[in-house]
Parts: structure tokens; sequence; C-alpha cells
């Protein structure tokens, strides 16, 4: 790893549902995938944010142990590089005023930040069918075209 470039911080916003490297390792959920490429990536003395999801219990798992929250995750490698770990949700309501204000006077487009596609009742399947395959789009189902309208 020496010689590598490194980041000061780095931010987990996945969890556990993330999925490995590769068109290979895309098929299978990997849920300490993201934490262990945080501490490979960052530098020692850096911070780690996660703010990804992680959580108790998740009957859906890969295997037994993330079944009950346990993860192979290289404490040792965090340890060893003094990372200073920050867990937990984010304060979304710090937030939530500055932002509803942002978007209600239209000082922040939150279609395009979201990624928003419009689509019709009838492309609904098609649409479900892409949210499934993890493509990076938020769907919005306009059976009526009232938002072209709009």
């Amino acid at each position: 790893m020496l010689g590598e470039p490194e980041v000061d911080c780095a931010i987990d916003c996945v969890g556990f549902e993330a999925r490995g490297h590769g068109h290979a390792g895309s098929q299978a959920e990997a849920p300490a995938t993201v934490l262990n490429s945080l501490m490979e990536i960052t530098r020692a003395g850096g911070k780690i944010g996660i703010p990804g999801l992680y959580v108790t219990d998740d009957p859906g798992a890969v295997d037994s142990a993330a079944k009950h929250d346990v993860l192979s995750v290289r404490f040792g490698l965090g340890w060893a590089k003094s990372h200073s770990f920050f867990t937990g949700q984010t304060p979304v309501m710090k937030y939530n005023r500055n932002l509803m204000q942002a978007i209600l006077w239209d000082r922040l487009n939150i279609s395009e930040v979201v990624n928003v596609t419009v689509i019709e009742l009838d492309q609904a399947p098609n649409g479900y069918a892409e949210f499934d395959s993890d493509v990076p789009k938020k769907f919005v189902i306009d059976p009526h075209g009232s938002l072209k309208a709009a």
C-alpha cells in the first residue's frame, strides 16, 4: 500500500447492502466491503463517516453472521492507522428547514439532484425493473400527465 494515494476522510453512504467490485462482484452482497475499502484508502489519522445503513438484524443477509450484524471488518487496520469513526444516522432535522427553503424558493432543483425520471403509468413495470437493477434514478409515476402540464 506504500505510495498509493490516500484521502484525508471518507464517507460510507452505502451500508450493509453493498456489492463487490466488477461484474462478478456486483451479483452478491458484500456487507463489509465499503468499510474495508474506506480503511484502505484513508490515510493514517484520517476520519471515516458511516451514515450508511447498518441494521442489527437482517434476515435476508448473505450469511448467518451478517444476519445478526456481525461483519468481517478489518478493525485492526483501522486501529493501526488511527482512524476516527463517526457512525449513526445523519442529523436530517438540522438541515431540514434550509433545504426546504432552498427547494421552495427555486434555489435548488431537487429533481436534478436526485435524478428524477418521470414516467407514465404504463411504463411503471419497466421503471420498477430498472429500479431493482440499481440504476441511479428515482422514478415518479405521472398517470395523468399532470407534471408535464405544470
